[in-house]
C-alpha cells in the first residue's frame, strides 16, 4: 500500500538496515494490543503471510476469508487483507484477552511493527515510527531479530521482489482503460500466489520466485 509520509515527523530521523540496533523491543506488549485495533483494511497480507496462516491452521485461503480476512482494492489490485471485528474493531484472530493467537506466524507488517520500510531505488530500509506505538518504554534491539526471520536475507528479497513486482504491475495497470483487463490480473494474482498452495517439501522462497518469474513473462514486466 502507497503512503506519501514526511519521514522527519513521524519517525526519529534514522534509517536502519537489518545489523542496526534500533529502539523497537515492547518486550512482548504486556497488556496492551493498541495496534490490533482499528486498523480498518490497511494490515495488506502477501503471499507468504497466508502461506503460514494456512499451513499453521491447516486450511485454505478459502477458509480464511470466512472469518479472518476479506478482499479490497490496494492501488488498483484485489488484494487480501486482515479483517478487523465489526464490533471491538480488533483484529479477527485476537483472542478475549487481547493476545495474538497466532503470533508465530503473524504477517510481516504485525512482525515488523513498531518498524516501517522506505523503498527507494529498488531496494529498502527500515525507519522507527515513533508515535504508533503506545509502549514508551522500548528497548534497543537488532532490527533483524525483531523480526525474527530464520533465513533473512531470503526473506528480504521476497519482500524486496514482491513489493516493486506490485509496483510495477500498478504502474503497467495504469495505461490499461479497461476494468475487466484489471481485475482479470488481480484474479491471476490471487490464484497463482495466494490460493495455489506452496509445497510443504519446497522452500517458500525458491517456489515463489519460480512463480514470480514465470508470471512476469506471461504479462510482459520481463
Amino acid at each position: 500500500m502507497k503512503r506519501e509520509i514526511n519521514l522527519q515527523a513521524v519517525s526519529d530521523g534514522r534509517l536502519y538496515d537489518a545489523n542496526d540496533m534500533v529502539k523497537a523491543d515492547t518486550r512482548d506488549c504486556t497488556g496492551c494490543s493498541s495496534c490490533c485495533h482499528g486498523m480498518g483494511s490497511s494490515i495488506v497480507l502477501d503471499p507468504l503471510d497466508i502461506h503460514r496462516m494456512t499451513r499453521a491452521a491447516g486450511c485454505s485461503f478459502e477458509n480464511l476469508l470466512d472469518r479472518y480476512i476479506e478482499l479490497n482494492v490496494v492501488d488498483g489490485l484485489i488484494l487480501p487483507n486482515l479483517k478487523m471485528n465489526e464490533v471491538t474493531s480488533g483484529c479477527s484472530f485476537l483472542n478475549e484477552e487481547g493476545r495474538c493467537r497466532i503470533h508465530p506466524v503473524r504477517p510481516g507488517i504485525c512482525r515488523l511493527f513498531p518498524l516501517g520500510r522506505l523503498y527507494e531505488d529498488r531496494s529498502f530500509r527500515y525507519f522507527l515510527q515513533v508515535h504508533e506505538c503506545s509502549c514508551r518504554n522500548r528497548s534497543k534491539v537488532k532490527v533483524k531479530k525483531w523480526i525474527g526471520e530464520q533465513d533473512y536475507p531470503a526473506y528480504e528479497g521476497f519482500v524486496n521482489q514482491w513489493h516493486y513486482f506490485l509496483k510495477d504491475l500498478q504502474v503497467l495497470l495504469e495505461e490499461e482503460k479497461d476494468d475487466a483487463v484489471r481485475k482479470q490480473a488481480s484474479m491471476l494474482i490471487l490464484k497463482q500466489f495466494y490460493m495455489n498452495p506452496y509445497p510443504a517439501d519446497q522452500s517458500f522462497f525458491s517456489v515463489f520466485t519460480e512463480r514470480l518469474e514465470h508470471f512476469k513473462l506471461e504479462i510482459g514486466l520481463l
